[in-house]
């Protein structure tokens, strides 16, 4: 399959971009190569595919449950009793109105920590993304549900040959106050052995350090650190409460941290995310929307605009956090927390690209196109999505995408009601 997209906006000039099989293969201001598919490109302008680096996909089907709540309360009241009603076929639903929205607003990879693993690896491969999944394991400090959480991972990734090489499997303890010390470590080697990812929720709320001070005789990172599983494959969601020292110690050990600004305000977790402090010590900032039942969307253009003003506001700081800064973190820094060949327009690179409408108020007039997209437009800009080389969105229709909105809306109702 190729695919010629013709005088479309690239670095403010026309340009023409080729793509053959999943890759970029030429980008110059005209080509002229026979091709699969043309693309109009005029009045549009190309972008690396977003890269959603923490979400819960399925929680789609929570989306406005359970508002304006604190987390824990949050947590064990709402959501973790209306989880254990879960279905397979809840969360395959749940996880490709996730997939759709996430196309419909210009994402082409996530990395996503849920129940289920196989209706969601089922609903990616059939939406066409690409995506990281962590297997979710809660052990709750019982060493019977331990051993199954391990046996349970080895299985997990025994089972990805039967999917596409666009789907990864990690590992995904839920968080510290959730699963013990014992497996934690284990899935530190685990990851270590099979070069794998690790997910973890860490040091998203106040409460959070102050039971963990009182548990374990110190913060979060200082306790993953005790226990040695702090790497380079460890991506940690949120980690809106870290000093100094424990600053420090992420960037020795090439830890991850994801952002997630929507969920942080909506829970009243805190909005001092030390990115530039983190940008300092060359420690990879990605963003992530979190799930739809805490943040209640999907778009990364959100993300964007809404860390770079959170940033500036509590810093009382109008230079930091840059527009730049901001699309890099959503694309080429999350590529590379995910390990993917993407987040850059560029030949060889994998052909994961949206096309933005320039024919909208938020890209009049355009004296910055980057500007303009963090901090004036929203997901509803993209035009077009190609993934992997594939077409999954053109005019901004999605093949399916009724179908995909009836059937989670029922689902999601009917879940609710049992």
């Amino acid at each position: 399959m190729s695919i010629l997209i013709k005088d479309v906006e690239w670095n403010s000039k026309p340009t023409d971009i080729y793509i053959e099989g999943n890759r970029i293969v030429e980008i110059a201001k005209e080509i002229h190569k026979p091709a699969d598919k043309i693309i109009d490109g005029k009045r549009k302008a190309v972008i690396p595919g977003f890269v959603n680096c923490h979400t819960h996909a399925a929680m789609t089907l929570f989306r406005g449950f359970g508002d304006d709540m604190p987390l824990r309360p949050w947590l064990e009241d709402r959501i973790w009793p209306n989880e254990a009603k879960l279905t397979e076929d809840d969360i395959y639903w749940g996880a490709k109105l996730a997939c759709l929205e996430m196309i419909k607003t210009g994402t082409t990879t996530f990395f996503d920590m849920y129940h289920g693993f196989h209706a969601t690896a089922t609903a990616v491969q059939d939406m066409g993304l690409r995506a990281t999944l962590a297997g979710t394991c809660f052990d709750h400090f019982k060493p019977h549900l331990t051993e199954k959480c391990k046996r349970e991972s080895e299985a997990l990734l025994a089972s990805m040959g039967q999917y596409s090489d666009r789907l990864r499997y990690a590992i995904g303890p839920h968080a510290i106050y959730t699963v013990s010390g014992e497996l934690l470590k284990w899935a530190h080697q685990f990851a270590s052995a099979n070069n794998i990812l690790v997910h973890l929720h860490l040091s998203e709320t106040k409460g959070e350090v102050e039971d963990s001070i009182k548990q374990f005789g110190c913060s979060p990172v200082r306790y993953l650190h005790k226990l040695g599983v702090l790497s380079p494959n460890l991506v940690i969601a949120h980690g809106v409460y870290v000093d100094d020292e424990e600053l420090r110690l992420l960037a020795d050990y090439g830890v991850s941290v994801v952002h997630n600004p929507a969920s942080n305000m909506k829970l009243g977790s805190g909005i001092r995310f030390l990115y530039d402090e983190m940008k300092k010590y060359a420690i990879r900032v990605g963003f992530g929307t979190d799930g739809c039942a805490s943040s209640n969307n999907l778009d990364m253009i959100e993300v964007m605009k809404l860390t770079a003003l959170l940033g500036k506001g509590w810093r009382e700081n109008p230079v930091v956090l840059s527009a730049e800064e901001m699309f890099e973190s959503a694309t080429k820094t999350g590529a590379s927390i995910l390990n993917v060949d993407a987040g850059c327009i560029a030949e060889g690179a994998l052909a994961d690209i949206a096309l933005v409408d320039l024919n909208t108020p938020a890209f009049t007039p355009n004296f910055n196109f980057i500007s303009n997209l963090v901090y004036s437009a929203n997901g509803n800009c993209v035009d077009t999505l190609i993934c992997d080389g594939k077409v999954l969105m053109e005019d901004k229709k999605v093949d399916g995408e009724s179908e995909i909105l009836e059937n989670a809306g029922k689902r999601a109702y009917d879940l609710i009601s049992r």
